[in-house]
């Protein structure tokens, strides 16, 4: 289940002790540091340039779903997440999503990790039943996670559990690394402000109208119709004495 937006409503709804009391980590609640790359699952899904290429919106295919997370020392994150999602009223109908995204994140004294992304991160879904059945769109979300642990297993290794903003928790990554395996802390591609205010799905060939978000955050057309070029041109002649050519 993919993290969502991370907004003042949703902390409004966190308990109210979990925004005042600070938790205190010690040797038995975190037995390592945060710091390195950890993977889920069979460790196929790693962070790096093994997975996302950003300049052109592309990505390398794992060999099987998972998750990986990267942090650095001085606050920087990365996220490489390949999942497949069933239909249980259409087998067939299996949703592929392929994200990435990076940026800084802050360890909460609450025991809570913000994740605040740079803008460039993106997201390729695949749905054989849809309309549009594969598309990319950027994915820009700060995501919360109300808690995590680090946890030694006898097998795998040092274990990190993140827990997801209604406390679900995430499949357990072992550490792959104590160096982070990541692109470069910094926004690899160009993206508009506009772009990044919202996604948008383009699909050409079906002539799908096109919606961006203003400065007031309501949306409007980008298909220039004449209703819309009339009422400008209305505008334009009252402002310069010329309305009553139309009363």
């Amino acid at each position: 289940m993919m993290p969502l937006l991370l907004s003042l409503p949703l902390l409004a709804l966190l308990p109210l002790p979990a925004l005042a009391q600070d938790i205190q980590y010690t040797l038995q609640h975190n037995v390592t540091t945060i710091y390195g790359t950890w993977s889920s699952g069979s460790q196929n899904v790693v962070t790096g340039a093994g997975f996302a290429q950003p300049a052109n919106m592309s990505f390398i295919y794992p060999k099987t779903t998972g998750m990986s997370y990267s942090f650095t020392s001085d606050g920087y994150y990365e996220i490489a997440r390949y999942r497949m999602n069933g239909n249980g009223t259409s087998p067939n109908c299996i949703t592929g999503v392929m994200n990435w995204c990076h940026g800084t994140y802050e360890l909460v004294s609450n025991g809570s990790i913000v994740m605040t992304p740079f803008g460039d991160g993106y997201q390729q879904i695949q749905d054989p039943c849809a309309a549009i059945s594969n598309f990319m769109e950027t994915y820009n979300d700060t995501e919360l996670y109300v808690q995590w642990t680090i946890y030694q297993d006898p097998t795998l290794g040092y274990m990190l559990q993140l827990y997801q903003f209604d406390g679900s928790p995430l499949p357990p990554m072992a550490q792959l690394s104590t160096s982070p395996n990541m692109l470069p802390t910094q926004a690899l591609r160009n993206v508009s402000a506009a772009s990044t205010a919202t996604k948008k799905k383009r699909n050409l060939l079906e002539g799908e109208m096109l919606l961006e978000r203003s400065n007031s955050g309501e949306p409007r057309r980008l298909d220039g119709g004449s209703g819309a070029w009339l009422s400008g041109l209305v505008l334009l002649l009252w402002s310069i004495g010329l309305g009553s050519v139309f009363m």
